[in-house]
């Protein structure tokens, strides 16, 4: 398989064990660690239920007592030091991040990276018989131009989003950088949805989201038994058939 200069040739994965991280904004600092020290790494984790939020969010006035009050219901809110928008968390969403050096620059390398991370992601859900495709999912959570989206027109739903997060390495000696994917494997997209709406709306942010505008595999597969088990599974797969 041919590969671009800026995608490794291997990732050290240790057959993704799945990690549990009580913080999910505490799950990706060791990854770019090791990415620093030479080495290209991936991890697979889940965080409890709860809403991932940048730091933008901060000029909502009422961010704090909300925030408070979302979390006494169950929805704990997070702030991430990176842009974009609310994520969800918890049971039947999983997260894939991949982390190594790169030494192209960032106008150079970020959009090979984005599609070698959806073309791997989309390799993974063909073990499924689930055909899937990049673009932007208007009305859908941190909607952007790679979303992972199963289906045409306007029945297009998205069933992942990615993101990259990069930071300089020590004496100019390029970057690390952080390719991050949120798969909606067979979470409960309608609560997500309505706490996610009704959190925007206490916000005042004007952002609402829209439930059929997202999909889990679970419902497009007709056999939705271990899928955490069998998506790490074939997701293991794909990375060693990287080289």
């Amino acid at each position: 398989m041919t590969q671009d200069p800026c995608w490794p040739q291997r990732f050290n994965h240790q057959q993704l064990p799945v990690r549990y991280c009580a913080d999910p904004t505490q799950a990706e600092p060791p990854l770019f660690d090791r990415a620093r020290d030479g080495e290209a790494v991936a991890q697979l984790w889940q965080a409890p239920q709860g809403f991932v939020v940048p730091g933008s969010y901060r000029k909502f006035a009422e961010l704090a007592s909300v925030s408070e009050q979302f979390s006494s219901q169950g929805w704990p809110v997070w702030l991430r030091r990176s842009g974009g928008g609310l994520v969800p968390q918890g049971p039947g969403i999983v997260n894939l991040s991949l982390a190594w050096p790169v030494y192209q620059p960032l106008g150079e390398a970020a959009e090979p990276i984005y599609l070698s991370l959806c073309a791997l992601l989309q390799r993974t859900l063909a073990h499924f018989g689930v055909a899937s495709h990049f673009q932007a999912v208007s009305g859908s959570f941190c909607d952007g131009r790679y979303n992972l989206a199963c289906g045409e027109g306007e029945s297009v739903r998205k069933i992942a989003g990615t993101a990259q997060y990069w930071r300089p390495m020590p004496h100019g000696k390029g970057h690390v950088v952080l390719a991050h994917a949120v798969v909606l494997l067979d979470a409960r997209l309608e609560a997500a949805h309505l706490a996610a709406n009704d959190f925007e709306a206490r916000l005042g942010s004007g952002r609402i989201y829209r439930a059929d505008k997202t999909v889990t595999l679970a419902e497009l597969v007709s056999d939705n038994t271990d899928l955490l088990a069998r998506f790490r599974e074939a997701l293991v797969q794909e990375l060693e058939n990287i080289s």
